[in-house]
C-alpha cells in the first residue's frame, strides 16, 4: 500500500502567495531606500551683519544763469523817393518788329535773279521696297517658266523650286546619328537684280537650318520681280521638311 499524503502537511500549497508578499516587501524596501534622504549636520556659519546708519550727504543747489541771447536788429527803415514827372514829357517807345516772312516778300538769291518753278530740280530717290511673293504685280520668273502667264509663272515657280528642294536634299548624318528631325522654314529675297539674299531659316536644331539654308543658296539667277514697272525685291518662304525614320 502507498502511504496516503496529508493536505494540512504540504509546502508549496500557499508558495504563489508567500511569493506575491515577499515581492511587495522587497519592492517597498528598494524604493524606501532609493527615497532615503541624509542631511549635514555642521553648523554652516552664515556671518555677522552690522547695521550702522549711513550719512547722506546733503548737495547744493546751483542755480544757473541763463544768458539771453541779443534782441533782433530793427528793420531797415527804406525811404521811397517819388519823383514827380510832368505830364508834358515826351516818353519814347520801343517799337519791335515782327520778322514773319509773308506770301507778299520775295525771297531773292544771287543779286536779282528770280527763281521759277522749271528751275527746281527733283532728284528721283530709288525706294528699297521689299514686297510679298503673293501681292507682287509680276512675280520673279524662275529659269525655264518664261513666256507664261502670271498665272502658270506662280505655279511654274513653285515647281521648279520644288524639284530643285529634292534634287539638292542631303539628310546631314549628324542629324541622323542625333534623330534629328522637323520642319524648316527658310525665308529668303530675290534682289532687283535676280540673285538670293538674305537667307534666314527657323527649325528644331542648327544642323537642319544651316543644310536648308545650302539647299537655298544654290538656287540660280532668276528674272527679277516687277512693280508697277520697276524691279523690287521680293521676298519667298518655302518649307523643307526632313523626316526622320529608322531605317535611314
Amino acid at each position: 500500500m502507498l502511504p496516503k499524503k496529508n493536505s494540512d502537511v504540504e509546502i508549496g500549497r500557499n508558495s504563489s502567495l508567500y511569493f506575491a508578499i515577499g515581492l511587495n516587501i522587497m519592492l517597498f524596501l528598494s524604493w524606501q531606500a532609493l527615497e532615503y534622504k541624509t542631511y549635514e549636520t555642521e553648523d554652516v556659519d552664515i556671518g555677522y551683519v552690522s547695521m550702522q546708519s549711513r550719512l547722506e550727504e546733503e548737495i547744493p543747489i546751483v542755480k544757473m544763469s541763463q544768458t539771453l541771447p541779443p534782441p533782433p536788429p530793427p528793420p531797415a527803415i527804406i525811404q521811397e523817393n517819388v519823383e514827380i514827372v510832368e505830364d508834358e514829357e515826351i516818353i519814347e517807345e520801343t517799337i519791335f518788329e515782327s520778322t514773319e516772312v509773308t506770301q507778299s516778300d520775295a525771297i531773292v538769291e544771287y543779286g536779282d535773279t528770280d527763281l521759277g518753278v522749271s528751275d527746281v530740280q527733283v532728284a528721283e530717290v530709288a525706294e528699297d521696297v521689299e514686297v510679298p511673293f503673293s501681292v507682287i504685280e509680276n512675280v520673279p520668273v524662275f529659269p525655264g517658266c518664261e513666256g507664261k502667264s502670271k498665272a502658270a509663272t506662280v505655279k511654274c515657280f513653285n515647281d521648279k523650286m520644288l524639284e530643285h528642294v529634292r534634287n539638292n536634299f542631303h539628310y546631314p548624318e549628324a542629324a541622323l546619328d542625333l534623330a534629328i528631325g522637323g520642319r524648316v522654314t527658310v525665308v529668303f529675297i530675290i534682289d532687283t537684280k535676280g540673285y538670293v539674299t538674305g537667307i534666314r531659316s527657323r527649325g528644331p536644331d542648327k544642323i537642319l537650318e544651316k543644310e536648308a539654308e545650302r539647299i537655298v543658296s544654290l538656287l540660280p539667277k532668276m528674272k527679277p520681280g516687277t512693280q508697277r514697272g520697276r524691279p523690287v525685291k521680293v521676298n519667298y518662304a518655302v518649307p523643307i521638311v526632313f523626316k526622320y525614320s529608322a531605317t535611314q
